[in-house]
């Protein structure tokens, strides 16, 4: 990432060895101290650390050193090879965790059973205790490890939890078998617990296993965009001949041949054959584009039927398809608001817990009567279980990672969560007209000439062909069969058109008022033709030459397909919507009624267009603005939210905060629906992390006791945290199943 700074420098890079929502904290906090950070945030959800530092004090091996003391690792390898390590490394985690808990399950099974059931028989004591000691000490014995290395750094986390529970119950447990008649002289009976400290661990890494696998799942929409690109790629040699090779090695200006079925490997320029290109992993429209000369074809689409030659233009980082996967990344490791509250509650969860098992042991003790002291270690033993700080680390990024990927598969680019978070306020759209609203590529439809003479064609052209006016283009493309002449004085005329002398005579083009200027005659029947093309909001150029009009020329730019039922949805939402254009009044008026929008300004300049939004906001309106000319950026940086439309210009993509890939403005409120659905997820996952924790530590100390003789088994705890997280994270992936299309 580029900062304006050359020594400050931003990396997002790969965390591992985090447990809970309480690690990524102190991941966090430990990257923060380090000299020479300026700013770092880890997100649990995805597992990254975006961290910002000064070059002159530190690099990303000090800081990954710090982090090791700590007691996790980060990956800093090639950003290429990273995300191989990466899947590398969560693979080799998934199959050990997964042969932990098989192990843990099968042996907590006989302890389950004889604790409940044949507590009674020989030497029953002795089994479980032989049975429990590997689930505790092999198979759970990373839960001690990592409490251990947190407690150095003067931290606790979920693990912290789990390892005081069931350590404390597998000691205590001991003591009782051991030495029984401690509690027997005192009137009690000596209990063992090693089932519990057994079945907790076992349900614990049951949970975290289905956790993972469910946690897998958010990001699939990242594995999907990354599995688009072809590995291999068939390129010419400068002799001609087809040679097959890496997609590494592929360089700018290097000629591809794509055959049927084959996918797009690099952004590149048809220069011989056409086909159809499915590009709906990009745009998330399913019909298939014709790609013929000179058409721009993009990393990861499809080819069809056809075979393609094309001229590689952009690779390896900077395809469109390798931008796409950096800003999903890059937004579903982004924090959204709520999320920097969570991870404070995060922070201080664990100590609380632990606060609040102490005090449930001493009012045991106190209050208790003649059990106190072991109902009392249990109590707050279960406290320790149930806490879950995984449920609440977990709300937030696993929806916004699932929300942000399945904007991603739909072709709504959404670059942060901020974004994705108060999208669903917007009450007010601006919308620019050309490019957003209409095709953005004017073409002539209509040409009335004084007399049919081919030279007057010749001279227009000859003519247009010099002019850097945008319409110059249309009428070069209208009049291509005719050849150019010599023409001479060629002058530009700013905000009128131009002038040039042929044979001796001079030739104006331009708008009408060029011609009042310069007493051209316009006739009568001239002038209805033209004003009945205003009418009709098509553009209306003049050629004469310095006596009278020799032609007029019709040009209009088409509305897309999609604009006008794009804009009744958002009118039946009830958002304000305006139209901004520069062009001229006729037609922003004929533009506005063809397609309902009743405000709209004509003749705006690009400043007043930003100051235009400042206005709304003023009035407390949520404003996103959509564009797609460097002429819009301004107000898209002005913007609550800036929505580029994504065949338009590179900095109006780079300012904007979500790019729609297809240009269809119906994506507008697609991306609205997927901003409530996945603020609400986040909402419903938040009330259940909080009411699980507010309702379960009290009932695990025992408030239920006094009333009806409740007391919660650990073991019933145990799963119950398990499935939290499982059951938050599981909410989250019903967003992938949500429709959101119009």
């Amino acid at each position: 990432m580029e900062s304006k700074n050359k020594n400050i420098t931003t990396l997002t890079v790969p965390v591992i060895g985090m447990s809970c929502a309480s690690c990524a904290g102190s991941a966090e906090t430990i990257a923060s101290q380090t000299e020479g950070v300026i700013q770092a945030s880890v997100n649990y959800g995805t597992g990254n650390l975006t961290v910002t530092f000064n070059t002159t004090k530190t690099n990303i091996e000090t800081i990954q050193q710090a982090i090791r003391e700590g007691g996790y690792d980060i990956i800093i390898e090639d950003e290429s090879k990273q995300q191989a390590t990466l899947e590398q490394i969560n693979e080799q985690h998934f199959h050990d965790l997964k042969l932990k808990t098989i192990w843990s399950v099968l042996l907590a099974i006989p302890v389950m059973i004889i604790g409940m059931f044949f507590m009674h028989m020989p030497y029953a004591n002795y089994i479980m205790w032989l049975l429990s000691t590997p689930v505790v000490f092999y198979f759970g014995k990373d839960f001690y490890i990592n409490a251990w290395k947190q407690t150095k750094h003067r931290t606790a986390n979920m693990d912290t939890l789990v390892a005081l529970s069931t350590g404390i119950a597998y000691l205590f447990s001991i003591f009782n078998m051991l030495f029984p008649s401690f509690w027997q002289q005192r009137g009690i009976q000596a209990h063992v617990y090693f089932e519990a400290s057994t079945v907790i661990i076992a349900f614990i890494l049951l949970g975290k296993l289905l956790e993972e696998k469910a946690k897998s799942n958010t990001s699939s929409a990242i594995k999907k965009l990354i599995g688009l690109q072809p590995k291999t790629v068939t390129i010419i040699s400068k002799e001609g001949t087809e040679i097959t090779t890496q997609i590494e090695q592929v360089k700018i200006n290097d000629i591809i041949v794509v055959k049927p079925g084959e996918k797009i490997a690099v952004d590149g320029i048809v220069i011989s054959g056409n086909s159809h290109i499915d590009e709906s992993m990009l745009t998330g429209e399913p019909i298939p584009i014709l790609k013929e000369m000179d058409s721009k074809v993009y990393a990861g689409t499809i080819n069809q039927k056809g075979s393609l030659h094309y001229k590689a233009l952009k690779v390896g980082k900077d395809t469109l398809l390798a931008q796409i996967i950096k800003t999903v990344k890059d937004a579903q490791g982004s924090k959204a608001p709520v999320q920097k509250l969570v991870d404070k509650i995060a922070s201080i969860f664990v100590p609380t817990v632990m606060g609040i098992a102490l005090f449930t042991l001493l009012c045991w003790i106190i209050f208790g009567g003649q059990h106190a002291v072991t109902q009392g270690l249990l109590a707050s033993i279960t406290v320790l279980i149930i806490a879950c700080p995984c449920a609440l680390g977990l709300a937030t990024p696993t929806a916004i990672m699932v929300g942000i990927g399945k904007g991603a598969e739909n072709g709504i680019l959404i670059k942060d969560a901020l974004s994705l978070e108060i999208t669903k306020k917007v009450n007010a759209i601006i919308l620019d007209k050309t490019g957003t609203i209409t095709e953005g590529k004017p073409q002539v439809n209509d040409a009335q000439w004084l007399n049919n003479e081919a030279i007057n064609k010749c001279i227009l052209l000859s003519i247009e062909k010099q002019s850097e006016h945008p319409l110059a283009d249309a009428i070069i493309t209208h009049l291509h069969e005719y050849e150019l002449v010599p023409i001479q004085h060629f002058t530009s005329i700013t905000g009128k058109g131009a002038k040039a002398d042929f044979n001796g005579k001079s030739y104006y083009v331009g708008n009408k008022q060029l011609m009042l200027d310069n007493n051209i005659v316009i006739s009568n029947n001239t002038q209805q033709i033209a004003d009945s093309w205003y009418q009709q909001a098509k553009t209306v150029i003049w050629f004469s030459d310095n006596q009278q009009v020799l032609g007029i020329l019709a040009i209009s730019d088409k509305i897309k397909d999609t604009s006008i039922a794009a804009i009744h949805t958002l009118n039946k939402m009830g958002i304000e919507l305006y139209m901004l254009t520069g062009d001229n009044e006729h037609t922003a008026k004929a533009i506005a009624q063809q397609t309902n929008i009743s405000n709209y300004k004509a003749e705006v300049l690009p400043q007043d267009k930003a100051l235009f939004v400042k206005q709304l906001q003023e009035k407390g309106k949520i404003v996103a603005m959509v564009g797609d000319g460097i002429n819009d950026s301004t107000a898209l940086a002005t913007a609550d939210i800036s929505i580029a439309m994504g065949k338009g210009s590179d900095i109006v993509m780079e300012v904007a905060k979500m790019t729609i890939i297809s240009s269809d403005l119906s994506k507008i409120a697609s991306a609205i629906q997927l901003s409530k659905y996945t603020v609400a997820t986040i909402k419903q996952n938040l009330f259940w992390a909080f009411i699980y924790n507010i309702i379960g530590i009290p009932i695990a100390a025992g408030i239920l006791y006094p009333i009806n003789g409740f007391l919660l088994d650990p073991m019933i705890a145990g799963a119950a945290m398990a499935m939290s997280s499982v059951s938050v994270v599981s909410n989250s992936l019903r967003l992938k199943w949500k429709k959101i299309t119009h």
